[in-house]
């Protein structure tokens, strides 16, 4: 079973809340493998103007799934969230893992389970990679990769991590902060 963490902001999130998050995020457990023993982290945002924005973000080994919406009505926002993760799952097991087996991996472990997603013409189109960049890396810290970000006026900057040797990335968020993720090489299973 996922485990869900459920925060609220600007409001108590109460029991019938939870559950109905939990009702409509249920149908994910059908489709994810349960032995990595996933984590939904789930914040439920109320604004002024009466609105809602849950935003839902569950980690897994090779993935990670993530989707927002903000409506004025609670209830819809929470289904239209649990749609969107179950096509990212449908759209997931799908392309990754035929891409996967075509190339010897052995893909993303997701359950295999009747799919009551139904099929959208739109996700067996070709994506059209229309412009291509090489760079040239060098070992440089946080601080750095933020200044030749702004230099550039980017919104993100790809660099090598002098501390971690890692290709890390810095992102500038909605809020005027910096961003950090870090990468980490994960083993594939052949």
């Amino acid at each position: 079973m996922i485990e869900y963490q459920i925060r609220g902001e600007n409001m108590s999130t109460t029991d019938a809340i939870n559950n109905y998050i939990k009702l409509r995020l249920e149908k994910l457990n059908n489709y994810i493998d349960q032995k990595n023993n996933p984590i939904a982290h789930i914040n439920v945002r109320k604004y002024n103007e009466k609105t809602f924005k849950i935003e839902v973000t569950i980690p897994l080994p090779y993935l990670t799934l993530r989707a927002e919406e903000t409506q004025s009505d609670f209830y819809n926002a929470v289904d239209l969230v649990s749609a969107k993760l179950l096509r990212q799952i449908r759209k997931f097991k799908t392309r990754v893992n035929r891409k996967s087996r075509e190339r010897g991996f052995k893909g993303i472990d997701f359950n295999e389970a009747i799919d009551p997603v139904p099929s959208d013409t739109n996700e067996d189109k070709k994506i059209d990679v229309i412009r291509r960049k090489n760079l040239s890396l060098k070992p440089m810290d946080i601080e750095e990769a933020v200044l030749q970000m702004e230099m550039l006026d980017h919104d993100f900057f790809l660099f090598l991590n002098s501390d971690t040797n890692q290709l890390d990335i810095v992102y500038k968020r909605d809020d005027g902060k910096y961003g950090l993720i870090e990468t980490e090489n994960v083993e594939s299973s052949k």
